[in-house]
C-alpha cells in the first residue's frame, strides 16, 4: 500500500523536524531565519504521531482480523513475535543513543542530553515499561514504541474474546465476526470521550486507543461490500469523532479522525495501491518504509550534530539552519543502515538477547 508509506514518510519527516526544532542549540540560532515554520514544528509537529497511530490500527486490523474474525491461532506467540520485531531496531538505536549521549555530555548541558542510565532504567527500556515504571527516557520518542506494543496487545485481546465465547450461546457463530468490531468501537469511544482526556493515563494504551481504534474501524469500513453499508459506517465513524471533539476539542483527535476518514475513502476508491499512477512520490514512499528506523535513530544523530556545531563557537544563524538540514540527511542515512541491517532481518530471540546485552553493556560502561 504505497499511499500509506507516503503518509508515513510525510508524518515521520514532520516528527523529526519537531525534534530538530526543540533540542539543542541549533534551533535557537536558526529560529530568527524561519520563525513561523520552526514555531509550527515546535508547537504542532508532534501531532503527526496521530497519523502513525491510525495507520498502525489500520494495519493491525488487516493483519489480525481482516474479516472481523481473528486469524491468529496462537495469540501469545503473535505477541512475542510483535515484541521481537519492535525491539530489535529499538535496542540497537538505544545502544547508539546511550553511547552518543555519553560522548556529547561534556559539551552539552541541560535536559536535552539523557543522563547516564541505571541498570533498572536499561531493563525497563528493554521490556518497554520505562514510562509505566517511572524511568526517564533514554531517547526521545521511545514512549511510542511502548505504546504501540500495548495497543497491539490490547487489540489482539479484544479480538480473541469471541474465540473464548465461540461455544457459548452468548456468541452465535453467525454473529461472531461483529463482536470484535463492536468491542473496538466501544473501547475507541471510551478512549475518545474519557481516557484521552485524562493526562494521567498517557503512559497507557487506553489513552491512545481512540486514534488506534479509528484506524481499525477505517479498515473494516473500507471492506464493506454494499454501498449503503459503507456510507452508514463512514457516517458513524465521522459522528463518533465529531461527538468526542464536541465534548472536548483536541487537535490530536481531529488529526486522527481526518486521517482515518481519508484512509477509509482511499481504501474504498482503491487508491492505496496507487495503481496506474505516476510514481513521482517515490522518495516519500521510500522514506515511509524506513520511517520506524528513522524515528528511532535520528535523536543520537541530532545530539552529535548539536555537539559538533557548539564547538564552532559564535557563528551565524544560517550555519545552524544548515546544520539542521545536514542532521536530517544524516538521520536518513543512519536509518537506511538500521533498516537494512536490523529492522528487516527476521526476528529471533538470539538476536534480541544479543541486542539487549549490547544495551546493558553500553549502559554500564558509560555509567562506570
Amino acid at each position: 500500500m504505497p499511499l500509506l508509506d507516503i503518509a508515513k514518510g510525510i508524518a515521520c519527516a514532520v516528527i523529526v523536524g519537531h525534534h530538530l526544532s526543540r533540542y539543542g542549540a541549533m534551533p535557537v540560532g536558526a529560529f530568527p531565519l524561519a520563525p513561523d515554520f520552526l514555531g509550527w514544528l515546535i508547537d504542532d509537529g508532534r501531532l503527526a504521531v496521530q497519523v502513525f497511530l491510525v495507520i498502525a490500527g489500520f494495519l493491525a486490523a488487516a493483519s489480525l482480523a481482516p474479516d472481523g474474525v481473528l486469524r491468529v491461532d496462537r495469540p501469545m506467540a503473535r505477541i512475542l513475535q510483535r515484541y521481537g520485531r519492535l525491539v530489535m531496531p529499538y535496542l540497537a538505536a538505544l545502544t547508539v543513543c546511550v553511547l552518543v549521549a555519553a560522548l556529547v555530555r561534556p559539551w552539552m548541558s541541560g535536559d536535552d542530553v539523557p543522563a547516564s542510565p541505571s541498570i533498572g532504567q536499561l531493563f525497563a527500556h528493554g521490556l518497554l515499561m520505562q514510562d509505566l515504571l517511572g524511568y526517564e527516557a533514554l531517547s526521545t520518542g521511545v514512549w511510542y514504541v511502548a505504546i504501540d506494543f500495548q495497543l497491539f496487545v490490547l487489540a489482539l485481546s479484544l479480538m480473541s474474546l469471541p474465540a473464548m465465547l465461540r461455544r457459548s450461546p452468548v456468541a452465535p457463530a453467525s454473529r461472531e465476526r461483529w463482536i470484535p468490531v463492536a468491542l473496538v468501537l466501544a473501547l475507541a469511544v471510551a478512549s475518545l470521550t474519557l481516557f484521552n482526556r485524562d493526562a494521567g493515563l498517557d503512559d497507557t494504551a487506553l489513552y491512545f486507543f481512540g486514534a488506534y481504534g479509528l484506524g481499525m474501524l477505517a479498515f473494516w469500513i473500507g471492506r464493506a461490500t454494499r454501498a449503503s453499508t459503507w456510507q452508514g459506517a463512514i457516517a458513524l465513524l465521522a459522528l463518533t469523532g465529531a461527538g468526542a471533539l464536541a465534548i472536548d476539542w483536541r487537535s490530536r483527535i481531529a488529526i486522527a479522525l481526518v486521517s482515518a476518514l481519508l484512509i477509509a475513502v482511499a481504501q474504498r476508491q482503491d487508491w492505496l495501491s496507487l495503481a496506474g499512477r505516476p510514481n513521482a512520490a517515490m522518495p516519500l514512499q521510500r522514506l515511509g518504509r524506513i520511517s520506524y528506523s528513522l524515528f528511532l535513530i535520528h535523536f543520537p544523530v541530532l545530539l552529535a550534530m548539536n555537539a559538533a556545531v557548539v564547538q564552532l563557537g559564535p557563528h551565524a544563524g544560517w550555519i545552524d539552519a544548515l546544520g539542521m538540514a545536514v542532521t536530517f540527511g544524516l538521520s536518513v542515512a543512519a536509518a537506511l543502515v538500521l533498516h537494512r541491517w536490523v529492522e528487516v532481518r527476521p526476528a529471533s530471540w538470539r538476536a534480541v538477547a544479543a541486542l539487549f546485552a549490547a544495551l546493558l553493556v553500553s549502559g554500564m560502561l558509560v555509567s562506570a
